[in-house]
């Protein structure tokens, strides 16, 4: 009666293939305790064949000394524990007993181990040393089929060349299994590999996104605070309703980034989260009326139809916007206004924002480098995250401050219908 299977019960063809890696991974850890071990059983294969003249019975020749079998099968017994670390240098030291053994009849059982060798050699080396060591072998058959010819010379010689060609092809065989699975272990590992590596790729990216939406949203809405805190501690002395309005606004605006920033760290916990949608073209109008809050005059124009913009690209021009009006308000200086223009056509859209600043800082307002520039010291990321975001969409961001004053950056960003990214 057949047993009941069960999950942990091995089938007969499952323990054979462990015990095979078992034996594989000893010989692996211990070559040389398989190499003697094959050696000891062809010397001991040899002595049953010399002890009492066993070998009289299949040798072809009858004038041998009785010393010279003796010799022979020391000399395929002995080289036998190198077959395998040295096999074609083993295969020529075989061929000076092999030669002999053929030219006077002996025709020891021993000389099976040159079977052995040829096999491993189709294992293991190049093609060539096995062409080599196929003709060795064969030239030694040759000699005892010419030197002693017994019937038909095909009869003689077919069946051990035929012996030699079942040793080659099992040696091919098991070479291109190896080759096989070896191929595929190393596939598997560069898969993994790669796998790792997208999986860095994709980590940096994201972290990157984050960092700049970070940076977008604590920045603008500490700096739209510190332009209402400004204008509260003026206000306070001469009007302090103003004063209480500007305090309401910062609460507000302070609110604001706490929830902006609430979905920014919920999304990075939980990616299911039920999160509120990222700011849109419909939302500059509440952007620009915290600058506006903040004490920045800016004026907005805008021409063409919007159409169906990406939520993507959406997003890209309002970060935009919003980063070069913080900058505005971070360092054009009192006295500044802002004016944006959107344009919007069928090939993209196209950005401006000014300010007639004289601030002395980076950025809007100034004629030259600091922190959004190269080589700052403090490593702002204004424009160079404006024109990373713009980059993403294929678009190209320009900065610069102009010639009668202020800062300028235009940005083109190509058209990107909703659902294309």
């Amino acid at each position: 009666m057949t047993p009941e299977w069960s999950p942990g019960t091995l089938s007969l063809t499952r323990r054979f293939h462990l015990a095979v890696r078992r034996v594989r991974d000893f010989d692996a850890r211990r070559p040389l305790v398989w190499d003697l071990l094959l050696t000891g059983v062809l010397a001991l294969a040899a002595l049953a064949d010399l002890i009492g003249g066993r070998w009289k019975l299949t040798a072809h020749g009858t004038d041998v000394p009785g010393w010279l079998p003796w010799l022979v099968s020391v000399g395929f017994v002995l080289p036998a524990a190198w077959r395998r670390r040295r096999p074609l240098a083993v295969m020529c030291v075989l061929a000076v007993p092999g030669f002999v053994d053929s030219w006077t009849g002996i025709a020891l059982e021993a000389g099976a181990i040159r079977m052995a060798v040829l096999y491993g050699i189709a294992v293991r080396r190049p093609w060539p040393e096995l062409v080599w060591a196929s003709a060795l072998a064969t030239a030694q058959i040759t000699v005892s089929a010419v030197r002693w010819p017994e019937g038909d010379f095909d009869r003689q010689l077919v069946p051990y060349l035929m012996t030699c060609a079942v040793m080659v092809l099992a040696g091919i065989a098991v070479r291109t299994r190896r080759d096989y699975t070896a191929s595929l272990l190393e596939r598997a590992r560069q898969l993994e590999v790669e796998r790792d590596q997208q999986a860095r790729l994709a980590a940096a990216a994201e972290r990157a996104r984050i960092a700049g939406e970070m940076h977008d949203i604590i920045g603008h809405h500490l700096s739209v605070i510190t332009g209402l805190a400004d204008g509260g501690s003026y206000a306070a002395r001469k009007n302090p309703e103003r004063a209480t309005q500007a305090l309401e606004a910062i609460g507000d605006t302070s609110r604001e980034a706490l929830g902006e920033l609430r979905k920014l760290l919920g999304m990075l916990r939980d990616a299911t989260a039920d999160l509120a949608p990222q700011p849109a073209l419909a939302d500059l109008d509440q952007l620009l009326g915290r600058v506006r809050e903040a004490g920045l005059p800016v004026r907005v124009t805008t021409s063409g139809r919007s159409g169906e913009l990406s939520p993507g690209l959406q997003l890209a021009v309002y970060r935009i916007v919003q980063e070069a009006l913080t900058n505005t308000l971070k360092r054009a200086g009192p006295g500044a206004r802002a004016e944006v223009a959107i344009g919007y056509a069928p090939h993209g859209v196209d950005l401006g924002i000014t300010d007639t600043g004289a601030g002395t800082g980076p950025g809007p307002g100034t004629a030259s480098g600091g922190p959004d520039g190269p080589g700052s010291p403090d490593g702002g990321q204004g424009i160079p995250g404006m024109r990373q975001r713009a980059a993403l969409y294929g678009g190209t961001l320009d900065a610069g401050p102009l010639p009668s004053g202020g800062w300028r950056v235009h940005v083109h960003l190509p058209a990107e219908r909703s659902g294309q990214h």
